[in-house]
């Protein structure tokens, strides 16, 4: 691989990981509890497509392997947190305050 296209996907992912931080400050602002979790769903794909051009860049499948299973790891972590914060809200919402 020649080195142009090399240090511009260098340089895509340290603009990707400067974003990320600015992605950051909505994990630890909020305002609510639904803009932190999708801002740390947001923080997980940005890891896993970091990952992804950092292996292009240095041509090694195997930081593939690991964008793929830390992708997989982020969509459950986000079904899951969305499954509790569904009950939750459920939960607030019923007459008696209690579950269904």
């Amino acid at each position: 691989m020649t080195t142009a296209p090399t240090d511009l996907l260098l340089v895509a992912a340290v603009l990707l990981v400067a974003l990320a931080g600015a992605v950051g400050y909505r994990v630890v602002v909020g305002p609510t509890l639904q803009d932190r979790v999708i801002a740390v769903n947001a923080l997980g794909t940005t890891a896993v497509v970091v990952l992804a051009v950092l292996s292009a860049a240095f041509d090694d499948p195997g930081l593939l392997d690991v964008a793929l299973v830390y992708g997989l790891l982020n969509f459950l972590l986000s079904v899951g947190l969305a499954r509790v914060l569904g009950e939750r809200s459920d939960a607030q919402s019923s007459p008696t305050g209690g579950p269904r």
